[in-house]
């Protein structure tokens, strides 16, 4: 189990909390609520050890795309870095709609 922390800089507000996902093998859970101008915090807890640049890169293209001010609570039983942009993507969507998925 290993806990990763980034940091990286947002210009777009998001107003409400979203959740998409279940922790499950190969699968995550994203938790997406408002942060402050300027900022996106992102904590990941993953149970595979040694894959924090992998990680690094995946949530640097995300936020260079999508420059949002959010915190992000990442929880991941394996899965791959495919499912982890499909996943940040579709809880932005939520945040953005107002809804949770699964």
């Amino acid at each position: 189990m290993e806990i990763l922390q980034f940091h990286f800089s947002g210009e777009k507000p998001v107003r409400q909390k979203a959740h998409a996902g279940v922790v499950g093998s190969g699968n995550l859970e994203i938790l997406l609520e408002p942060a402050e101008a300027g900022q996106a915090e992102v904590v990941v807890t993953t149970s595979l050890d040694g894959n924090g640049e992998i990680w690094r890169c995946v949530l640097q293209r995300f936020f260079e795309e999508n420059p949002v001010c959010v915190k992000l609570e990442i929880n991941d039983f394996g899965a791959t870095p495919g499912v982890v942009s499909l996943r940040l993507m579709q809880v932005l969507e939520l945040a953005e709609e107002g809804s949770e998925a699964e």
